[in-house]
């Protein structure tokens, strides 16, 4: 099990400025490993209530809250990582537990009992939590994200982009998932997540980004046509 505990601010920006943006830091900050191009597949299964407690929560901005995903890299993924995300004032707290194919394809399924196979606590807690709560695949979403690191202090800019979603099919190992927009395609995505402080180069960076910081919540933009015929 893999713990992060970090601060994130997003952005949202258009398209040429993250071509500018993103060349500038290419020049100063390591790229991401996993970059191809602009950027490497994420797919991310999203899980919540019967009742939607973790969309309602995000979205009436409570201090304590939290997001349960499970997330891959495309179709031709051989596991998975089951990740919670809880926000904690100006802190955003990340655990994940990487968990093969088969055992992901059951969580798809709602078969959570797969997760007492693992030994981390971790595991027990989602368990738990699933079950006490009542927890199903809600939403799929899945953008091309370009990332670069700073070593110094472990943080990372990234640009999401091309975001897509469906209600309609939660198998993120399909080849064949038809899915929609969920923004306009000449809009990005830039989050800085880091730990502790940012460094006076990165901060000239984000002034350039020539907007305002933004709650942009990736799953709620997924759940946003299903929420608004609903009420």
């Amino acid at each position: 099990m893999n713990e992060v505990l970090r601060q994130e601010k997003k952005f949202l920006i258009s398209l040429d400025t993250y071509y500018q943006l993103s060349h500038r830091v290419g020049q100063v900050i390591a790229e991401d490993s996993h970059n191809h191009g602009d950027g490497y597949a994420i797919r991310s299964l999203y899980f919540d209530s019967l009742d939607d407690r973790d969309y309602h929560e995000k979205m009436n901005g409570l201090e304590l809250r939290r997001k349960i995903r499970l997330r891959n890299y495309g179709a031709d993924s051989s596991f998975a990582m089951l990740e919670m995300k809880q926000k904690q004032g100006m802190m955003q707290k990340k655990r994940s537990l990487r968990m093969s194919k088969e055992d992901a394809q059951a969580l798809i399924q709602r078969d959570y009992s797969v997760l007492l196979h693992y030994e981390e606590p971790f595991a027990a807690e989602c368990y738990w939590m699933m079950h006490q709560y009542c927890y199903l695949p809600k939403a799929v979403i899945e953008y091309k994200r370009r990332a670069f690191i700073v070593k110094e202090n472990s943080t990372r800019i990234t640009f999401d982009h091309h975001i897509v979603g469906t209600e309609s099919n939660f198998d993120i190992f399909s080849g064949g998932l038809l899915q929609n927009p969920l923004l306009n395609v000449h809009l990005v995505v830039m989050e800085v997540k880091f730990n502790g402080f940012l460094l006076g180069y990165v901060k000239d960076i984000l002034r350039n980004a020539g907007t305002g910081e933004l709650a942009v919540s990736k799953y709620c933009l997924g759940r946003a046509v299903s929420m608004h015929y609903r009420f």
